[in-house]
């Protein structure tokens, strides 16, 4: 069966596909229509992901990754909308080039320098998902 997946940084060495997290194990979303894929991409974009790409594959081809990355996997209806969580993992697994640890330190050397923040009645987490949803209204 044919179904789309969502890549971040196709076609690259730093590929990568779009899991959810559930109950503590990553799982791929296959889409079996290219507009429900599009529609949960835009979803993500409004989330401050970066732009995925839709990527028509073999779902055995998928379930098999799955199954030797010891990801779950699940066949998205055609029609059925599909939300991206509320919550993004903070931390990715997945950083082959070492980008994020690189990016971690330099941003520990950068707390030592800056001002303290005044407190407020939100944190900057939620601040942030506040900001996305509001965002998402327009």
């Amino acid at each position: 069966m044919r179904v789309y997946v969502l890549l971040f940084n196709a076609g690259t060495d730093n590929e990568g596909i779009h899991t959810v997290q559930m109950g503590g194990r990553n799982k791929i979303l296959m889409f079996a229509s290219e507009d429900d894929a599009t529609r949960y991409a835009l979803l993500l974009e409004a989330q401050d992901f970066p732009p995925p790409s839709i990527e028509a594959m073999d779902s055995r081809d998928i379930e098999e990754f799955c199954q030797e990355a010891g990801y779950d996997c699940e066949v998205v209806a055609e029609g059925m909308l599909a939300i991206p969580p509320e919550k993004n993992v903070a931390e990715p697994e997945w950083d082959p080039d070492g980008v994020l640890q690189a990016a971690r330190e330099a941003q520990s050397n950068d707390q030592g320098q800056e001002e303290e923040k005044p407190d407020t009645e939100f944190s900057d987490a939620e601040l942030d998902n506040i900001r996305r949803r509001l965002e998402g209204l327009l």
